[in-house]
Parts: C-alpha cells; sequence; structure tokens
C-alpha cells in the first residue's frame, strides 16, 4: 500500500503543479479542475457579451444589422426618399424620349410627300406686303403651282387674314399670286379671318363637308402640327410641304425643336387649348 503525504508531490496531483509547488502558487485554482481553460471559457463568454451589446446599440441607431443583413427601422425610414428619386428619374428618361421621338416625327414629316386626290388643296398663310407675298409665303404658293397640274384637287383653299392696318389678308394676297401663275380663279377659295393655324382650319373645316379629305401645303418645320390640328377640327388631312422653303439652316433647327414641343405637348392638351397658350 502506498501513502501520501501531505506536500509531497505526485504525478496528476491537482493540488500541485509540475514542479512540485502548491498549484494556488502558480496561478491555478486549485479548486477548479478545468485549470487555465476555465479562465479562457469565461473569457470568450465576455466578449460575446461585448458583440451582442454592441450588436444592440447598432440596432438602436438605425444601422444595417451586421448579424442578418436586414436593414432596421432607421433604414427603412429612409427607403421611401430613394424609390422616390428613382420614380423621378424614369419619369424623366420617358419624357425626354417621348420629345425625341416627337422630334424625329417632325423632321420626318416635313420630308414626306403624300400628295393624292383630295377635296381641296390648303395653302397655309404667312407674312404679305401689302398684296405681295413674302419669300416665305411664296415658296408655299410656288408649291401649290407645282401641283396643280396633277389634277389633285378641284379647287384650292388659300388662308390667313391680316393685321392691323394692311390693306390686304394673305389669303387675297396669295389668290393674286396664284391667278398669275395659272391657276384658275373660279378654282380658289378664301379663308381670309383666320389669325393663327388652328382658326384657318377650323374655318375650312366649316367651309368644306364634314370629313373632307386636303392636302395641307406648309413649311417643312409646320407640316406635322398643321396636320395634326387639321384632324382636331374635323379634317382628314395630309401634308405636301414646299421643297424650296426659305426656312433653312440654324433658323430651320430651332422651329423644328420649338414644334417638337408643341406638338408634344398638344397631344396631350390639345391643339385649341395650346394655340390660346402659346399664340
Amino acid at each position: 500500500m502506498t501513502v501520501v503525504r501531505t506536500g509531497q508531490h505526485v504525478d496528476g496531483d491537482p493540488l500541485h503543479g509540475p514542479d512540485g509547488a502548491p498549484a494556488d502558487e502558480q496561478g491555478v485554482d486549485a479548486s477548479d479542475p478545468v485549470g487555465e481553460r476555465g479562465t479562457v471559457d469565461m473569457a470568450k463568454s465576455d466578449t460575446a457579451k461585448s458583440d451582442t451589446a454592441t450588436s444592440d446599440t447598432a440596432r438602436s441607431d438605425g444601422d444595417v444589422d451586421v448579424a442578418d443583413g436586414q436593414p432596421t427601422e432607421g433604414t427603412r425610414r429612409r427607403s421611401p426618399w430613394v424609390r422616390m428619386l428613382q420614380v423621378a428619374v424614369v419619369i424623366g428618361l420617358l419624357l425626354v424620349g417621348y420629345y425625341l421621338v416627337t422630334l424625329f416625327q417632325v423632321w420626318s414629316t416635313g420630308r414626306s410627300d403624300q400628295a393624292r386626290p383630295v377635296d381641296a388643296i390648303v395653302v397655309l398663310g404667312v407674312a404679305q406686303y401689302d398684296g405681295r407675298p413674302s419669300p416665305q409665303l411664296a415658296a408655299r404658293l410656288d408649291h401649290v403651282v407645282e401641283l396643280w397640274p396633277d389634277g389633285v384637287a378641284p379647287m384650292v383653299i388659300t388662308t390667313g387674314g391680316n393685321q392691323p392696318g394692311d390693306r390686304f389678308t394673305e389669303a387675297e394676297a396669295s389668290a393674286a399670286y396664284l391667278v398669275e401663275r395659272g391657276v384658275p380663279e373660279t378654282a380658289i377659295e378664301l379663308e381670309n379671318t383666320g389669325s393663327t393655324t388652328y382658326e384657318s382650319l377650323e374655318m375650312v373645316a366649316v367651309m368644306l363637308p364634314d370629313g373632307a379629305r386636303v392636302l395641307i401645303v406648309t413649311d417643312p418645320y409646320h407640316a406635322l402640327r398643321s396636320r395634326l390640328t387639321a384632324q382636331e377640327v374635323g379634317l382628314t388631312a395630309y401634308v405636301s410641304p414646299t421643297g424650296t422653303s426659305v426656312v433653312t439652316g440654324s433658323d430651320s433647327f430651332e422651329r423644328h425643336v420649338k414644334e417638337a414641343a408643341g406638338i408634344a405637348l398638344g397631344r396631350v392638351i390639345g391643339f385649341e387649348r395650346l394655340t390660346s397658350l402659346t399664340d
């Protein structure tokens, strides 16, 4: 039988260290069988509690929860502003696209010729000087002179009133110009009260049967707006823009840009209302 004396080192004795000194003198709790491993576990536990406290603080500040990757209450409060910005950007892009499509339509319509048999050729008036058509109006009338021999219509309607102090209306100056160039006077009708494109075409619609077919002669930049306006007042409209317009270069580009803006708006609010706002 082996006798163990108090204080004597025995291998595996938890009360003594490996050098024979009492365990409590080497920083080890003799009553704790796990020793240093218990101390490490406690440190890990304290660290976990600290991380939990930090996570709770982040949640209270409204940040994103790192643990689960979900937005917190503060993030959700900011998200409607982000959505509003996204919606605004989308709407802006759609409006820009709508305008660009309209601008292309203005350009392409002004370069098309829809001449065909109709009930009347309608030449839209523009400035005249004491009975003499301006170069812009003369270019439109010259195109009517070219169309007349083709027999596309039995009559020509000249349009446009006059400015205060003028002795002649645009319609009268246009009719005289056409007669001088071979269009029979009996084939010409005058609409000489309108001061805008809308007013002139509205009066033309009164002069002709419902749904009458007309071929509108004007400048290229003005062709699409004229056709859409004629359709609004009840006419079946086609366009044959003059090929000798004096509106060229930067002036033509500027008018195309303005017409596109007007047409884009007119399609929404109507061309009668657009006329009241812009003319």
